[in-house]
């Protein structure tokens, strides 16, 4: 009997071996095949796959050291950059669930984890950085098992953040819209967490805060995952307090406090649980609360953030030594948060700009920031732009700081206005020494030559890996001095002393900066601010629009180079504090109105009113209550400058009485931009073809109708001075004007009767007629009373290819970026503008062709500033003269050493971009 038993026993699994094999070799799709698949499937692959993805998941979450003064990001993943778009991390773990997934799909198709696999292999290739590859698999697995609702909404959530991380935010926004439309048939709570998270992120991206906290707080109820829900609590408190929301923020870092949080996250919930304290208006002595932390030693490897938070509290108090000197401490306490270093990095660079206008330090510690702070940190491209165009702002900055300074020297009695210049060209500077119980190195430099850290795959160089290693390395040593026999937890007391002695001793020096100035002529420079004090009303008049100007210009540069609309609207708004009435306060207000439009309706509206009340004949009224109107403005641009190339035509071809007929026509139009010149051709066919009498009525008329104007009126006053000078000899001719070469008109006489300097013709207000280009979103910069830091840049700068050295030729150009177009009125109305405003001063402009380009270029120019002097001057009225679309055009400086070199557009385009760097 029992024989018999191990026989049946023997043969029962004999045939479930023999089952199994035939089961497992064919790919047959019964009940019984099904049945094998999903049980192997599920077993050997999915639940292991599923295990190895939380893991990671966890770990990413324990080990995140990221900027925890922006919002946090709501789920976490590799960051990218555009060259590594098809680079894989080759994580481990993620390749083991690629290899899985693929097994499922291949050899175990029949059974019902295939819409898994797929999922799974979405989720591995995003976290190895593989988004476009994950997006593809997610979009398949969304499309093919559109009827398993679960599958399909966790297809669609992970294809949208595969979106987002490769900055596809439309693509990702319709995919979400997707996911919305379905959210309502999820039954399962747990199921609904990861979508409403993922359109929380959405919403973050899109700055609409109000959404994301709805989502947010949906995704934490819905969430089983216990590290989710602390840091989506954390991001719940953030944008609580980006809403000023401070009470329901206190509460939500409270939780974060109260949870199993990693030590980073919870550490600084305390710190913002401090500050928001203290922004509530509660009796707090913040940096004494912010020190006590470091008391606890599980919060050392965290001084850089106390000190931060102290370095910014001293400078919105106004104490900028102080905080420079807590900055410096934050730097040199910060060992592994490269968002720590590269902000404080910023934060003194900010600091030496607006505030201690020490530019020299300002543009070194941009560079270092440039270098420290990843380049997905928000706001990195505004920060590079404005590191790289640096001078640019500081040479505007300056001229505010100049002026300011001598208006406030010319106001005091005669007798001390020398000593006064003495000490704002030498002055004697003191150093603040902060008291923070950490020395400070006043001398600390950041690394201003080094190459930018290369974003690449390499380990160092992934954040996320690095932290990893971190979290390791500590859980097996604990917290470990960088330091000789570190691997020692017991020290000696020989050992303990030396080591303590050592880390303790730092000198405070108060040395100058690494970067020096040039060494400048005192007994020089207070001749030439003596003689530039504005004493009297018209030199104030001319000091005052300096200061306009500059700021005007800062503020368009911020909006329309830099795209950074905050910092523009508050250099709009000192503008229009500091000068209510300025000749470009239409166009402040109106990139005011189009920056607050974005955000601030209330306010956006209010500059729209002011603007049709006070200017309600400016091309910004017309724009605002037409729409339409600035594409019917460059059209009726663009017939203008046909309608004069046409008469010029007839002027050179000698049809006089066409030109006198066809300007006739054009004066019946109303707001011809080109009316002066039309005009002035008109009184020169006249001349050519009637009596001097007739050619004086014209020109009187010219002078009537455009008193303002800065190309025909001078150039007409000069005819008629000369005229009458000779008019006996006019009045003997039968027609006033004999042949002549319509570029360089002899009846003028010799130039040389009339000598003028070479100065910047009369400042008149030329009303801006092109609308800025404006950005989303708009801080306020307050000119400093004091006596700015004189800066001379050292030495000579070069690119290689071009250099800054001082020339005895220089040439103002304006470059037409179209072969194509004939400039002879162009050059025609450059004529005329020299000979109106810089007559004796023997100009000549000449043509110089390449590739698609021709460059008009005027000279000779002894030096850069009778150039820059040139350029001031015929700037605002290029758009008369040129008579091409204001998009073709662009006009600079160059040296004649620079000029011969141009020979190719990748040359001009290189010299544009070091003319922009370096002048």
């Amino acid at each position: 009997m029992k024989s018999s038993n191990l026989y049946t026993l023997k043969l029962s699994l004999f045939s479930l071996c023999i089952f199994t094999l035939f089961a497992c070799s064919t790919q047959k799709d019964t009940a019984t095949s099904r049945g094998m698949q999903n049980l192997t499937a599920h077993y050997n692959y999915i639940y292991n796959a599923n295990l190895a993805l939380l893991n990671h998941q966890t770990e990413l979450n324990e080990t995140y050291s990221g900027n925890y003064d922006q919002i946090l990001p709501v789920y976490l993943g590799p960051e990218v950059y555009n060259t590594q778009l098809n680079a894989s991390l080759n994580i481990k773990s993620m390749d083991e669930i690629i290899k899985k997934s693929q097994v499922i799909i291949l050899e175990k198709n029949f059974s019902k984890y295939v819409d898994e696999a797929y999922i799974l292999l979405g989720k591995a290739n995003f976290f190895n950085g593989n988004y476009y590859t994950a997006s593809e698999y997610l979009d398949y697995a969304a499309k093919t098992y559109r009827t398993n609702i679960n599958s399909y909404t966790e297809a669609l959530t992970w294809k949208a953040r595969s979106l987002m991380q490769i900055d596809r935010i439309s693509s990702a926004n319709t995919v979400l819209d997707s996911l919305e439309s379905v959210v309502p048939l999820i039954k399962i709570d747990k199921n609904l967490a990861e979508p409403f998270a993922t359109m929380a992120q959405m919403s973050i991206y899109q700055n609409n805060n109000e959404a994301a906290i709805s989502y947010i707080k949906d995704a934490i109820k819905s969430s089983k995952i216990r590290q989710n829900r602390i840091r989506w609590t954390y991001i719940l408190a953030q944008l609580y307090e980006k809403q000023k929301n401070y009470p329901d923020a206190l509460i939500q870092y409270r939780k974060v406090q109260n949870s199993n949080a990693p030590f980073e996250m919870y550490f600084n919930a305390k710190l913002r649980q401090i500050k928001l304290n203290s922004e509530q208006g509660k009796v707090v002595d913040k940096k004494a609360s912010l020190l006590a932390l470091l008391k606890d030693d599980k919060n050392t490897e965290y001084s850089d953030q106390v000190y931060f938070q102290i370095a910014e509290s001293l400078n919105d108090g106004g104490a900028f030594e102080e905080a420079q000197a807590n900055y410096l401490t934050a730097i040199q306490n910060s060992t592994s948060n490269q968002y720590r270093k590269g902000l404080s990095y910023l934060r003194i660079a900010e600091l030496n700009f607006k505030s201690l206008r020490n530019y020299l330090k300002a543009k070194s510690y941009y560079d270092s920031t440039v270098n420290t702070l990843p380049k997905s940190f928000p706001g990195y491209e505004t920060i590079l732009k404005k590191s790289s165009n640096l001078q640019y702002l500081t040479q505007r900055y300056e001229t505010i700081s100049l002026e300011d300074t001598l208006q406030a020297i010319a106001k005091l009695p005669e007798t001390e206005r020398q000593t006064k210049l003495q000490n704002f060209v030498n002055p004697v500077s003191e150093k603040t020494v902060a008291t923070t119980g950490t020395s400070v190195d006043y001398n600390y430099q950041p690394l201003t030559n080094r190459n930018p850290t290369p974003q690449s795959s390499f380990y160092f160089s992934n954040l996320i890996a690095v932290d990893k290693g971190y979290s390791e390395f500590k859980k097996k040593w604990g917290n470990r001095k960088l330091e000789a026999n570190w691997r020692q937890s017991i020290r000696t007391s020989a050992q303990a002393t030396s080591q303590d002695i050592a880390g303790a001793i730092a000198i405070v020096r108060s040395g100058a900066d690494t970067l020096a100035a040039v060494p400048v002529n005192i007994e020089s420079l207070i001749q030439q601010y003596t003689a530039s004090l504005p004493v009297s009303e018209p030199l104030l008049a001319a000091s005052n629009q300096k200061i306009i100007d500059s700021y005007y210009e800062i503020a368009s540069f911020y909006l329309q180079e830099i795209n950074d609309p905050k910092e523009a609207e508050d250099v709009y708004l000192t503008l229009i504090r500091r000068f209510p009435i300025n000749n470009h306060l239409d166009a402040a207000l109106y990139s005011l109105y189009l920056i607050n439009k974005a955000g601030d309706l209330k306010q956006s509206t209010i500059y729209k009113n002011q603007i049709l009340l006070q200017f309600p004949n400016s091309v910004y009224a017309k724009t605002i209550t037409d729409p339409s109107f600035s594409v019917r403005q460059s059209e009726a641009e663009v017939a203008v400058n046909k309608q004069y190339n046409k008469v010029f035509d007839q002027y050179l071809k000698k049809d006089f009485p066409s030109v006198i007929l066809s300007v006739n026509e054009a004066e019946k139009l109303q707001g011809n931009y080109l009316s002066p010149q039309l005009a002035y051709l008109k009184a020169i066919a006249i001349g050519r073809s009637s009596p001097v009498d007739s050619l004086l009525t014209t020109f009187n008329r010219i002078i009537l109708l455009y008193p303002n104007d800065q190309v025909i009126t001078p150039l007409t006053k000069e005819h008629l001075e000369y005229i009458n000078q000779h008019l006996e000899e006019f009045r003997r001719r039968s027609v006033a004007l004999v042949d002549f070469d319509p570029n360089e008109p002899p009846y003028i006489g010799n130039s040389n009767t009339m000598p003028l300097p070479i100065n910047q013709p009369s400042n008149v207000p030329v009303q801006n007629t092109n609308p800025p280009i404006i950005a989303n979103n708009p801080v306020t910069i307050t000119p400093i009373p004091t006596a700015p830091t004189l800066i001379a840049f050292p030495g000579v700068k070069t690119d290689g290819t071009f250099s800054d050295a001082a020339s005895t030729v220089y040439y103002f150009i304006v470059d037409v970026e179209d072969a194509s177009l004939t400039l002879s009125s162009s050059r025609f109305g450059i004529g005329q503008f020299n000979r109106g405003n810089f007559s004796g001063s023997n100009l000549r402009h000449r043509l110089k062709e390449f590739d698609n380009d021709q460059l008009i270029y005027v000279g000779n120019f002894s030096s850069f500033e009778d150039a820059n002097n040139y350029a001031n001057g015929i700037g605002p009225q290029l758009k008369q003269i040129m008579k091409v679309p204001v998009s073709i055009y662009t006009s600079f400086i160059i040296s004649k050493e620079n000029f011969d070199k141009l020979n190719s557009k990748a040359l001009l385009d290189k010299y544009l971009e070091f003319y922009k760097n370096s002048y």
